[in-house]
């Protein structure tokens, strides 16, 4: 079964083709984001987490080698290469460097959503299908999708799971607003900055014993949202378990 809205990045500079690619991945259920060239997809990478990326191999300026490269370096989703290089040798490389799977054009609607699903399939094995974040006294089961405050179970819309998400994920470091706004709305919502300010007095609302007053979710002037953890908690304030 497909986990709710996962998010694939493709990177593409046939802007034809792209949309093609979003419209028949939206049809199968998931959100799609498109980057035109390699340095704007690295940039996304980071900015939006994407459950799984689509590179292209053949573009200007950066190409897929060079982008899967850097890609290393901001993201740990699965990667599958889209290119019109089917040779024996190019294929050898792309999954030698670490690739997850490589689809050649001309490609049919079945393959593409079968090899997404897949390699979306291998990563939730790879990373754990009961991952939990933990920070202090807030509990959230990714898999599930359930959070608790202490014993009490907390329910959120979809919109509210996906921005407590983004600021569990970085417990005890600011996010910034506009990191926020892409990652939850994504990048045609970066500058509603209304959006995010209504969602987190929302999540105050349902987390805070006076939300006017945060002690979980609190505000950085100027910069974003902080979600506080107890000063004895790991580097990074977030604790990660696996049952």
């Amino acid at each position: 079964m497909m986990h709710e809205e996962e998010t694939i990045l493709l990177i593409e500079d046939n802007a034809d083709l792209a949309q093609l690619v979003q419209f028949l991945l939206r049809r199968a259920g998931y959100r799609v984001l498109i980057a035109g060239n390699g340095q704007d997809g690295i940039e996304m990478a980071g900015e939006t987490s994407p459950d799984l990326i689509l590179l292209d191999v053949l573009m200007p300026d950066l190409d897929g080698w060079q982008v899967y490269e850097r890609l290393q370096h901001v993201t740990d989703a699965p990667i599958i290469f889209l290119t019109a290089l089917g040779d024996e040798h190019n294929l050898t490389y792309g999954l030698g460097l670490g690739a997850d799977d490589y689809i050649t054009k001309p490609f049919g609607y079945k393959e593409l959503v079968t090899r997404v699903k897949a390699a979306l399939a291998r990563a939730r094995r790879t990373r754990g299908e009961q991952a939990v974040f933990r920070a202090g006294k807030l509990t959230l089961n990714h898999d599930t999708r359930e959070v608790r405050l202490e014993d009490r179970l907390v329910s959120l819309t979809p919109t509210e799971y996906k921005l407590l998400l983004a600021l569990v994920q970085n417990a005890g470091r600011t996010v910034e607003h506009d990191v926020l706004l892409r990652r939850v709305w994504g990048s045609e919502h970066a500058n509603r900055r209304d959006y995010l300010k209504l969602y987190i007095w929302y999540l105050r609302q349902k987390l805070e014993k006076d939300p006017r007053h945060p002690q979980y979710i609190v505000s950085e002037r100027g910069k974003g949202y902080r979600l506080v953890v107890p000063e004895d908690e790991d580097k990074h304030g977030m604790e990660v378990l696996d049952s």
